[in-house]
């Protein structure tokens, strides 16, 4: 189906800012997929969006059905999309796609507050890097502990080898 320049100004405007963000996916120019959280996150969820013709006068279509989500009751499924739809009518008539996935994002420890996490499932593969109980025999200078929120942050801002984005200590010279 063609889509309206409103809903082709989103796309594009979609495409361009998470070009190359592996949480992102088109499933089609009318359907998108956003990981929140990485992959091995126990708390990580999937939420797909999907426009009606109507959008974005009417809500677009907001599910969480996705196999991702299989480990997720369905009760915070549930309050996820309910605390979703409270942004879709705030936003209704204007592009929202974007915000949804950014709110999402800013909320996933809210949203995912009550969610039990079963470490059991498929999270075994994740190996913690900072092993405290290493006896320390050759290192002599102890690094700071990162607290998971530290580490969280520092992970987003760098990319997946580890290292900071260009400019990302660049000053502001116009303010």
């Amino acid at each position: 189906p063609l889509l309206s320049p409103w809903l082709q100004m989103e796309l594009e405007a979609l495409r361009s800012i998470y070009e190359g963000d592996l949480c992102f996916r088109e499933l089609s120019p009318v359907s998108f997929q956003y990981r929140i959280g990485e992959s091995g996150d126990p708390k990580a969820f999937l939420i797909e969006v999907s426009w009606p013709e109507t959008y974005p006068q009417t809500a677009p279509v907001i599910s969480m059905d996705a196999f991702f989500n299989n480990t997720i009751s369905s009760a915070i499924k549930q309050s996820i999309l309910d605390k979703l739809m409270v942004e879709v009518e705030a936003n209704l008539g204007t592009a929202m796609t974007y915000t949804l996935f950014e709110y999402a994002k800013d909320n996933k420890e809210v949203f995912m507050e009550n969610q039990p996490v079963n470490t059991v499932t498929s999270v075994s593969n994740s190996i913690s890097i900072g092993t405290p109980d290493v006896p320390p025999s050759k290192k002599k200078e102890k690094k700071e502990q990162l607290s998971k929120t530290q580490k969280r942050k520092l992970a987003d801002k760098t990319d997946n080898k580890g290292e900071l984005p260009r400019g990302w200590n660049w000053v502001d010279v116009i303010k």
